[in-house]
């Protein structure tokens, strides 16, 4: 199993157990109602056919997670202490538990297995897993479940920064390059008073504005402990899931078309909508768009009495000042793009955005992780077996102006004479000391 699936893994385990992280407030019923919920979800595991997790694997990722001090690595995969042996049932046993549910259809699991014990099915040491019947009743439509009307009771956690419900809106067009562009609002609301962390109309719609909505919101507010977000392509970003899992943050997605499970976002929409677009002249910039909603939310929102909670978000959030997880300093670092090569083992040298660069000593022929920052993509991290080994090296322009990308990630260094005359021209003039306003680079 590769680093990268390993990630993925581990981000996947604390999206399970996010929501359990430091929940002191939880008695042990309600905690063990949680796992119960969680264990009966059905999950798309990476790597994995399996959709099931038992709650016995919950109990003992949560275990190893607060171990180690909330260290995301505790939670990657383990090799197999079985492997070799067979973990499926018996083609005769699991006929034989079909037709046992099928004429018990009503019973529950353990009653189940005690019919089946006494009707010498199985054997007294039978040990598989609720979740592997679980799934072996699904494939035969024995698990149908009559249909239960949705709870939409009013919610509210009992802290400030317990829960953060975020989303984004299409705002009003405005003036960019001479010409009318859309605009579009990424903010986030915390559950418990209602504060703003951060709110900011961008350009464009992607996890590139949402990333940088989300640091400004961490580096005022702090961290939350879950983050409720929209199911839209912008919030599925591995660059979010990882980033959220390694500092704590629980992320949690909300139904595909269920309004009303992000109702504090959604009527907060509908406020700025009423109060603060429909106030506006045409044609604003970005700029005067964003400085007038911020003055909105610090000079009337923020410091105005909320209906639900009688008091105000500021006074409400501030009340709870003592529970805030500051945001720890190097927060940028969090949210690097991640990106996975070989090590050419003749060179030291990998390929990355269309440039080479020069591995640290002693990584020839080995798999590395890549972390760099969007806005700073030349200085770039180096990872191997989890461990910062330093930083790639940018290769001059000369060898630069003669790699040719083959397939995949893999590249060639071109002899001279075979480099394009437009690299060829870069390169004489790199050399003659015309780039770089004239002064020839050391």
């Amino acid at each position: 199993m590769n680093e990268e699936l390993k990630k993925r893994i581990a981000v996947f385990r604390f999206g399970v157990i996010g929501e359990l992280v430091g929940r002191k407030d939880l008695s042990w019923g309600e905690r063990e109602r949680v796992i119960r919920a969680l264990s009966e979800r059905q999950w798309e595991i990476p790597g994995s056919g399996r959709t099931g997790v038992s709650r016995t694997t919950i109990h003992e990722w949560l275990q190893r997670y607060e171990r180690s001090g909330r260290v995301l690595e505790s939670l990657f995969p383990k090799g197999r202490s079985d492997a070799g042996s067979s973990r499926s049932l018996e083609a005769e046993t699991e006929a034989a538990l079909v037709a046992l549910r099928r004429e018990l259809p009503e019973v529950s699991l353990p009653t189940l297995l005690t019919v089946a014990r006494k009707r010498l099915i199985i054997g007294p040491r039978f040990s598989v897993s609720k979740q592997s019947l679980y799934r072996l009743f699904a494939r035969y439509g024995l698990n149908e479940r009559p249909a239960q009307e949705e709870n939409r009771k009013r919610f509210e956690v009992a802290d400030s920064n317990e829960l953060w419900q975020s989303d984004c809106m299409h705002g009003p067009r405005v003036t960019a390059d001479g010409v009318l562009k859309p605009s579009f609002l990424f903010g986030l609301i915390d559950d418990h008073s209602r504060l703003i962390p951060h709110a900011q109309f961008y350009l464009r719609e992607n996890i590139d504005s949402y990333q940088d909505c989300l640091l400004q919101a961490f580096s005022k507010r702090g961290l939350p402990r879950r983050l409720f977000v929209d199911n839209g392509p912008t919030f599925r970003s591995e660059r979010l899931r990882y980033a959220c899992a390694s500092l704590g943050v629980g992320l949690t997605y909300t139904k595909p078309y269920s309004a009303a499970s992000k109702g504090k976002i959604e009527r907060l929409w509908k406020t700025i909508r009423i109060q603060v677009l429909q106030q506006l002249p045409d044609a604003l910039t970005i700029e005067q768009l964003n400085e007038k909603l911020q003055a909105w939310i610090d000079g009337d929102y923020h410091v105005r009495r909320h209906s639900s909670t009688n008091q105000t978000p500021l006074e409400r959030y501030l009340s709870d000042i003592e529970l805030i997880r500051p945001a720890p300093k190097n927060l940028r670092e969090y949210f690097r793009t991640p990106a996975f090569r070989t090590v050419e083992r003749n060179t030291r040298t990998v390929s990355l955005n269309g440039k080479l660069y020069e591995a640290p000593e002693g990584l020839s022929g080995k798999r590395v992780q890549l972390l760099y920052d969007e806005q700073d993509p030349d200085r770039i991290e180096v990872l191997c077996e989890n461990r910062s080994v330093g930083f790639l090296t940018p290769l001059n322009l000369e060898i630069n102006s003669r790699v040719r990308r083959t397939s995949g990630h893999t590249t060639e260094l071109l002899p001279p004479d075979q480099s394009s005359p437009k690299a060829q021209d870069a390169t004489e003039r790199y050399r003659g000391g015309q780039l770089f306003g004239g002064q020839q680079s050391s």
